[in-house]
């Protein structure tokens, strides 16, 4: 396997390319990118640079790959990285700086010649420099060490991006162009594959062991998204908010309490949870209520999506112990029985009810339940004490879901996480019986700091906010996530359809003009404006002499009574008022009138025969691509398709 290039100087020759020369080893293959044609062209060993090229001013530290927008094909490059760790012998980096070059020489991605293109770099930018990608240049981190071990033999021919688990290689889409070329095996060095996820290690003492723990969270980039906007299961059964997290134990035999700079340690454990949206096709309809309208939607291949996605799960990680935490529990349970799989087992948990005013000991009722499972189940041991190591794998995963996948099942997962670590440290002596792991500060203080860290990641990538773990924190946060998720959700929505290639533009800006403009009816767009008018009156108001209290009077009940009828029209239109996605906006959730369950129908004007007779006229399609006047519109027909772009994934 040829290692990958973890430098690179970079040439501009001009508009005619881009030339890749790797700074060590001296006389590697340099990679040139023609910008004319987009051919990708490994050169010979020690080839000479172009007298006209020049150098770039900063050093590339990866390939991200290559986008396709409407006037141009762009080369992702990173320009920054953070050093994060050293595991097992291996550097740990985060992503921390990008560069976007053009190919097309009459095309500039910092001042793009039409709207829409400059549109969708910004998408991209977002995208990039809002996630948390994490990689290597020698280790897998998209794989358990269960997964690594089982296919250690079969690796040493492959190269990194071969390796990847492809739910987790963020990057694929982008890296596509490289690795659809007929010389993707003699570009590997160039191929560069990240995670979206986390990633922390620290290290402590136990009577005389040194011991590191890691903990590694991979985000699934099917049916990635923002929380609002990406909910439930799709037709090919994957879900959203899908993450695997790998908590892994290194241990030492002998450290007798020195510093030590072994990195093969004598025992390596895993264990393995995952979390996901639940299994079926409902979502929640944001209409600038606290409470979005939760829609369940009873489709003839709920089942079906379902099997699917259980069958992967199974297939990947053994039994699976099913977890509720949430309210979408009988549309669940009655799927669920009707997939008919032995090898999934369904457990329900009343955290709200159980857990409420933050008694999170109370968890452990559910960890005593838990515990015949995670016995069961194992965990993925190898130890390294023996000629030929032995090994112990895990056979089952516990997967967890509340209604986000996230504050609830990070209660849960970091509750089974102690508990498995416990049992660890039990197993291999290094803690008596009669010991817990919090009866070692150190060790307990950085399992909480981790797991905390964990959780504020995870939720920050699909809820745009920290998570909400205590008492401190919880008001804020709520209020940070209200306002991301109605007003800013939108465009993150767009980046992830955009970088993961769920949805790709066509070669024409000027068709696709529709994503920037607000179509909206000229009165749901003119009322903020009134609203915001009326609170400048009236603040102004508080600076005018009192000539006549009566006149004042008048005066502030006047605008006080405009600015609440504009705020009560606002909360009736709430809909039209949400930052909805543009790319692939959900029209097939937000007018369901199938099977199923519609909590309300909040946000769509007044209702009944008031509603009818005082009802705006909508028959333009929104800048947000939901049309009004209760008609469902086919999320992507064939004109949109030549319009905008496909939604279809390419890789």
């Amino acid at each position: 396997m040829k290692p990958l290039h973890q430098r690179l100087s970079l040439f501009v020759d001009g508009k005619d390319a881009y030339t890749f020369v790797p700074i060590e080893p001296l006389g590697a293959q340099s990679l040139t990118i023609h910008r004319a044609t987009g051919d990708i062209v490994l050169n010979p060993p020690n080839k000479a640079i172009p007298s006209t090229a020049a150098r770039y001013e900063k050093t590339v530290y990866g390939i991200l790959g290559m986008i396709s927008l409407a006037l141009s094909e762009y080369v992702v490059i990173m320009t920054g990285r953070e050093h994060r760790a050293r595991f097992l012998g291996h550097d740990i980096y985060r992503a921390a700086d990008f560069d976007i070059l053009p190919l097309n020489p009459n095309v500039s991605a910092q001042n793009p010649s039409h709207p829409v293109e400059g549109h969708l770099l910004a998408l991209v930018r977002a995208h990039l420099f809002g996630g948390y990608f994490l990689f290597s240049y020698t280790f897998d981190l998209s794989r358990r060490l269960q997964a690594q071990w089982s296919e250690s033999e079969s690796d040493t021919t492959r190269p990194l991006w071969k390796q990847a688990d492809d739910r987790f290689f963020w990057n694929k889409f982008l890296q596509s162009r490289l690795i659809d070329t007929e010389i993707a095996q003699e570009l590997s060095p160039y191929i560069l594959p990240t995670i979206y996820g986390t990633f922390d290690l620290r290290t402590s003492y136990i009577h005389g062991h040194r011991i590191q723990l890691c903990l590694i969270s991979r985000r699934s980039r099917y049916r990635a998204g923002t929380r609002y906007f990406r909910r439930g299961i799709d037709h090919e059964g994957h879900v959203a908010n899908f993450n695997e997290t790998e908590q892994i134990l290194l241990v030492e035999e002998s450290a007798a309490g020195r510093i030590s700079n072994i990195e093969n340690f004598t025992h390596k454990l895993s264990f393995v949870q995952i979390r996901g949206s639940v299994p079926v096709f409902w979502g929640e309809i944001n209409t600038l209520r606290y409470k979005p309208d939760l829609q369940i939607m009873d489709l003839q291949n709920t089942v079906d999506a379902m099997r699917l996605h259980l069958e992967e799960q199974i297939s990947l990680y053994g039994e699976q112990c099913l977890i509720n935490l949430q309210p979408v529990k009988e549309a669940y349970e009655r799927a669920i029985a009707q997939t008919e799989l032995p090898e999934a087992k369904y457990r329900y948990f009343d955290f709200h009810n159980e857990c409420k005013h933050m008694r999170w000991d109370r968890i452990n009722i559910l960890v005593e339940k838990m515990q015949e499972d995670l016995v069961n189940f194992g965990y993925f041991h190898l130890n390294m004490l023996q000629a030929e190591p032995a090994v112990k794998i895990q056979k089952g995963v516990v997967r967890t879901n509340c209604m986000d996948n996230l504050d609830r099942t990070n209660v849960v997962q970091a509750a089974l996480a102690k508990w498995t670590l416990n049992y660890q440290l039990k197993d291999l002596g290094v803690l008596t019986e009669g010991e817990e792991l919090d009866d070692f500060q150190a060790l307990s203080q950085d399992f909480r700091e981790m797991w905390a860290d964990h959780a504020d990641l995870i939720s920050r990538a699909y809820a745009g906010s920290g998570a909400l773990k205590t008492d401190f924190t919880r008001d804020e946060q709520t209020v940070m996530r209200y306002i991301r998720n109605n007003y800013f959700d939108g465009a993150r929505q767009d980046g992830f359809d955009l970088v993961t290639g769920a949805w790709t533009p066509r070669k024409n800006p000027i068709t696709a003009v529709s994503l920037l403009a607000d179509t909206r009816p000229l009165i749901i767009r003119s009322v903020p404006y009134v609203a915001s008018f009326s609170l400048f009156m009236i603040c102004a108001g508080l600076t005018l002499p009192r000539t006549s209290d009566y006149s004042l009077l008048y005066y502030f009940t006047l605008w006080f009574v405009i600015a609440a009828l504009s705020i009560i029209f606002i909360m009736l239109h709430g809909i039209d008022y949400v930052s909805w996605p543009r790319l692939i906006p959900p029209t097939d959730i937000i007018h369901y009138k199938g099977p199923g369950f519609r909590s309300a129908h909040h946000g769509k004007g007044l209702m009944g025969p008031w509603g009818q007779k005082f009802t705006i006229s909508r028959k333009a399609v929104t800048a947000n691509g939901v049309v009004h006047g209760g008609r469902k519109r086919a999320p992507t027909n064939y004109m949109e398709e030549i319009e905008k772009g496909t939604k279809s994934r390419v890789d």
